[in-house]
């Protein structure tokens, strides 16, 4: 099986649009509000963009306000890598695809405190979504 951990920059410029590239491999963040996810309320699977591994369910994205498309809990922590981020004069939590090695967001411990208490603040673009059979958009 192919490592996508071990693909070239060539191959991601080819693979992935402009912002996506800028995202999930130069660690860029998209501005708030502007994703295509953000206001999604369809019931499917949030999966990475890079190399399609499921991430996130929609049962656990939540409104924060923030801009980005927010999630309580990753559908298996064993899917997501987080790393210690000090950049930009912050600290932070990355979130890390652990398939690809792809930037997706970061991680706060500010979410809904019946669930968690976390909100992994996922970039858009960095996401790919497959609804569920029959899915609906909710109301």
């Amino acid at each position: 099986m192919d490592d996508v951990k071990k693909k070239t920059n060539e191959y991601w410029k080819k693979k992935l649009t402009l912002e996506q590239y800028q995202v999930l491999r130069e660690k860029a963040t998209e501005p708030a509000f502007t994703g295509k996810l953000y206001g999604n309320h369809q019931t499917g699977m949030y999966n990475c963009a890079a190399c399609g591994k499921p991430l996130f369910s929609s049962s656990t994205k939540f409104d924060s306000g923030t801009g980005w498309p927010s999630f309580d809990d990753p559908l298996n922590r064993e899917n997501v890598e987080l790393k210690e981020d000090k950049s930009l004069g912050m600290e932070r939590t990355e979130v890390i695809c652990k398939n690809c090695g792809s930037h997706l967001g970061h991680l706060f411990n500010d979410g809904p405190k019946e669930t968690t208490g976390l909100r992994y603040c996922i970039n858009s673009c960095a996401l790919g979504f497959k609804p569920e059979n029959n899915s609906a958009p909710k109301v």
